[in-house]
């Protein structure tokens, strides 16, 4: 008896900790956010995450997209152009696209892509 009423009080406590959890708001990286560290990388560390940020971006779409599913939309010819280049040329497409400034950043960055490096038809 006393291991059904402890396993129901931490069923109770597990509950009450997962709908709280699912009620939390998770901030998620803005555009103008991630350009304000892209475009002056005032450090080492800024520069990293600009970098990384938008390397995992990229790296989550190549691993997500299933090939004999979803047809791809960016495709990066080779040699690819500098890492440097196209964040460069990232910024300066948000900059120029003030709507876009409360956007996630991962989608933007990957809308830009989509732009950038077009698939061609087959």
């Amino acid at each position: 008896m006393k291991t059904h009423i402890s396993l129901l009080a931490a069923s109770v406590l597990l509950t009450a900790s997962v709908g709280a959890y699912a009620a939390e708001k998770i901030p998620v990286l803005s555009t103008k956010e991630l350009v304000d560290v892209c475009k002056f990388p005032s450090s080492p560390e800024s520069r990293s995450f600009c970098i990384g940020y938008t390397t995992a971006i990229y790296d989550t779409y190549l691993a997500t997209r299933h090939p004999q599913r979803a047809k791809p939309y960016i495709c990066v010819k080779q040699p690819a152009p500098k890492r440097d280049e196209v964040i460069a040329d990232y910024v300066q497409f948000a900059q120029s696209t003030p709507q876009l400034s409360n956007e996630p950043a991962s989608g933007t960055v990957l809308g830009f892509l989509a732009m950038r490096f077009p698939c061609g038809k087959k």
